[in-house]
């Protein structure tokens, strides 16, 4: 790749039903550097828009760019790169020692006499209270709320402090207790699979890490995400790369329609059984294949979401057509479902069929 290499060549734009969106160009990419996207796997190409956006926040360089690019079944290199994930997601178990951090920062900057505003999440933050459920009451119709009541009375401390973190910080939301648990919010929710920045004018994939191993779960509907510690997260949300090293992939060729009789969790569970057997540790999967649209969005979140069962970083599915389905039925904006169907389709990011290469691979 050209030291000349020019910052805003890939700079592209688009229109769609929210206005004109700048995005980086990664088909553009990979032809001038004489590779085939198509044999990409989606997952990496997440990863090379990645690092090609943050290059333009000098953030990655032409080395971390070309690995990525040059990626290749046989070869991968034992090379980090610098990672910049879209979104944070905590919970109230793990999320309250990294508010709590930031509250710690802020008194010591004001000691310092300096703005305590300063300490901010730069990445979007979400903090959804799920961990603090106790039953006290089932079975009747008032058990949600005398249930809900009696966890407000036990953590009102807790509940107080990230109240005033809403508050506080901008660029951070807490999801109050009684929504849901994290991971379906997430899914259902919070995830956008590709994000808008009114900041700088650009749409780009969503992409999340979380403090809590089971963040997993996003990948099946397109999003890249995994668990990470909380001195990574609070990291990441003050605008620090994560270092990671170029994954290697393996590939889960899906064909077929589920028998009669044969349950999701059969699937499920044959599959996680069948990952086992190859080894997929600190690996990313990826799955493909004619049977892929046979597959609910519910299953494949419940695969994703046992990643760390079968010891991978992430189970990713690309987005396709059920995923467009999915983000309709869970009233996800038009405007998002315009900007991630446009987007995708313009980026190489959406699955017609044309499967990518891996660096091992078997069908199921």
């Amino acid at each position: 790749m050209s030291v000349n290499f020019d910052k805003k060549k890939y700079l592209k734009s688009l229109r769609i039903s929210e206005g004109e969106r700048g995005y980086f160009d990664i088909k553009s990419l990979t032809k001038d550097s004489n590779i085939d996207i198509n044999k990409i796997p989606f997952s990496i190409r997440v990863l090379i828009e990645n690092v090609l956006r943050s290059y333009h926040n000098d953030v990655s360089n032409l080395e971390h760019i070309n690995n990525l690019v040059q990626w290749n079944k046989d070869t991968v290199p034992d090379k980090e790169f610098p990672y910049m994930p879209g979104r944070v997601v905590l919970q109230d178990f793990t999320g309250v020692p990294v508010v709590v951090d930031l509250a710690a920062m802020r008194d010591a900057v004001t000691t310092l006499g300096v703005d305590p505003s300063i300490i901010n999440p730069i990445v979007r933050s979400d903090l959804v209270i799920d961990h603090s459920v106790q039953v006290d009451s089932f079975a009747q119709n008032s058990s949600l709320s005398q249930n809900i009541s009696r966890e407000f009375e036990r953590n009102q401390e807790r509940y107080k402090l990230l109240k005033w973190a809403q508050n506080a910080f901008s660029n951070f939301l807490v999801v109050p207790p009684g929504t849901g648990i994290v991971h379906q919010v997430n899914l259902e929710n919070l995830a956008e699979v590709i994000l808008s920045s009114e900041e700088n004018n650009l749409i780009f994939p969503d992409t999340c890490v979380g403090t809590d191993s089971h963040t997993t779960m996003i990948n099946g509907v397109g999003v890249l995400g995994w668990g990470v510690g909380g001195i990574e997260a609070e990291a990441v949300m003050l605008g620090q790369p994560y270092y990671m090293q170029v994954p290697e992939v393996i590939g889960v060729n899906l064909h077929g329609n589920i028998r009669e009789g044969t349950t999701a969790t059969d699937v499920v569970l044959g599959i996680v059984e069948k990952l086992r057997e190859v080894g997929v540790v600190e690996k990313f999967v990826e799955f493909f294949g004619s049977g892929l649209k046979n597959l609910s969005l519910t299953d494949r979140a419940t695969i994703s979401n046992m990643a760390p069962e079968y010891g991978a970083t992430c189970g990713f599915f690309p987005v396709d057509e059920r995923t467009m389905d999915y983000l309709t039925l869970t009233g996800r904006d038009n405007k998002v479902v315009n900007r991630v169907e446009n987007y995708t389709q313009n980026n190489s990011l959406f699955y017609e069929g044309i499967d990518p290469e891996f660096t091992k691979g078997f069908r199921f």
